[in-house]
């Protein structure tokens, strides 16, 4: 019998930071339910089937472990809090945001968050920032951070800038003003909660900057910023082997590791091994045939969870542009089947309506490639799933053509000077394939810079071969 979503249960680890302890625990809990393996979600969850498992029991078991855990829901009651705690010493990070801080600012939080709640560093690159609907943004000014509602597709930012010990309390009332009315605007939240009592802020005097979103290889064994090594283990299916898991717990517990963190591409990562522990971590992987170094095509990829069309879809892809021998480094997908998701990748696969039976679909990629930006543009629309290799390979290609490490960062909420795919894009209004003067055509040998207006009247669509008199112009895309 296929699991479905509603049949799993959530174990809402915080910040995705949990002790060995704490997740042998959920493992035996899993296997006492019938179960052989445990799930992480994009939020930074463990899950696995109930099996109809008795409530009183579950509510017995959870509050034992220390963890909350939700069952039974198709739209969760329940949100886990979401950090960048992982990334402390992997990935370069803000200076005064430590793995203390985030312990911290998640140990105030003395309630069940309804709302998706984010804690993270700009700075980092695991850990997108703006999938909560409450996003907690560090700032450069030591304890300060900015603050970003998001609801859907528009994210605006908070008029002051949040004190770290007041975190937890400004997001509670938030949380009760946002569920009670979902339409106030930031700026008639930012007099409620004024009258709800102080919450120590400071003006913001700088826009928020991040880097490009560049993911790091986080997989296998790779050297921490304080001489100590990092593993990070990643399954294609997300069905991680309980025994192998158990074992990796001990053996965490026997070498005086404190913490896993689980990572919202569905992996986890083991911080502070020690050079002279190496070898056994080696050996462990070795006795359960653990791969630690799946090629990059595979990794970075946001499906939804026990979502087979889309994981065969994957597959798919993975083996097509594999064949091509291309690279995708610093590039992120998802593959969009059926339930609404915030993306967070700098491409979209999103499945479209079905055309006489043939399954079709729509490619959209971030404006900058950059899912920060949030803005998504559709770069083809109905294609069939044997044409999207080729789609992926030409944004992989613009995708490298038009990095720029002097671009100026541009916070969600704010203008560009000149956005990508507005006022400088048209559109092939048979395949919907995008022309973008920021890129230009490297089909049709014509480099970035290049008006629409000025190309030759014998320019056709490198996708469909419609002539130039079928594009029109187009403004930004929301995803």
């Amino acid at each position: 019998m296929e699991t479905r979503k509603r049949d799993l249960i959530r174990a809402f680890v915080r910040g995705g930071i949990l002790s060995p302890a704490d997740l042998l625990r959920i493992i035996g809990l899993s296997r006492k339910l019938g179960n052989r393996y445990i799930m992480f979600g994009s939020r930074q969850d463990i899950m696995f089937p109930s099996n109809g498992a008795d409530p009183n029991f579950l509510t017995s078991a959870f509050r034992a472990i220390g963890i909350d855990f939700e069952v039974g829901s198709d739209q969760s009651e329940y949100q886990n809090i979401v950090s960048s705690y992982a990334a402390v010493h992997i990935t370069e990070t803000t200076p005064w945001v430590k793995e203390d801080t985030y312990h911290f600012v998640i140990d105030n939080f003395d309630f069940r968050p309804k709302l998706k709640i984010n804690i993270v560093d700009p700075a980092q690159t695991i850990v997108p920032l703006f999938t909560g609907e409450l996003n907690f943004i560090a700032s450069r000014e030591e304890n300060y951070w900015y603050l970003y509602l998001r609801n859907g597709n528009r994210v605006e930012c908070w008029p002051t800038m949040i004190f770290t010990q007041d975190i937890a309390k400004i997001a509670k009332i938030l949380e009760e003003l946002v569920l009670t009315f979902p339409a106030a605007s930031v700026d008639e939240l930012f007099t409620l909660v004024q009258a709800r009592g102080r919450i120590t802020s400071r003006p913001i005097r700088e826009v928020l900057a991040y880097p490009e979103t560049v993911m790091p290889y986080y997989e296998g064994f790779n050297a921490m910023l304080n001489n100590l090594y990092s593993l990070g283990l990643y399954w294609r299916n997300n069905r991680y082997d309980a025994d192998f898991m158990s074992a990796a717990c001990r053996l965490c517990q026997e070498t005086n590791i404190p913490k896993i963190n689980i990572i919202p591409w569905k992996a986890f990562v083991i911080k502070g091994i020690k050079s002279a522990d190496r070898i056994r971590w080696e050996k462990l992987m070795g006795k359960f045939g653990i791969n630690e170094r799946h090629s990059s095509l595979e990794l970075n990829w946001h499906l939804p969870v026990l979502d087979n069309e889309a994981l065969e879809l994957k597959r798919f892809l993975v083996r097509e542009l594999d064949q091509q021998d291309i690279s995708t480094y610093g590039l992120t997908f998802t593959i969009k089947t059926k339930r609404d998701m915030f993306f967070f990748t700098s491409i979209v696969i999103e499945k479209s309506v079905a055309i006489e039976n043939a399954e079709r679909y729509n490619i959209l990629y971030a404006l900058d490639f950059n899912p920060n930006n949030i803005v998504y543009q559709v770069y083809a629309q109905n294609v069939p799933k044997e044409v999207i290799p080729a789609l992926l390979i030409e944004l992989s290609k613009l995708y490298f053509r038009q990095l720029n490490p002097e671009r100026e960062a541009v916070s969600p909420g704010t203008k560009a000077a000149t956005p990508v795919g507005v006022l400088t894009s048209y559109q092939c209004t048979n395949c919907l394939t995008i022309y973008d003067k920021n890129y230009g055509d490297p089909f049709a040998n014509i480099p970035p810079g290049v008006p629409f207006e000025d190309l030759p009247e014998t320019y056709t669509c490198h996708v469909c071969d419609s002539p130039k008199r079928e594009f029109r112009a187009v403004g930004g895309k929301g995803g």
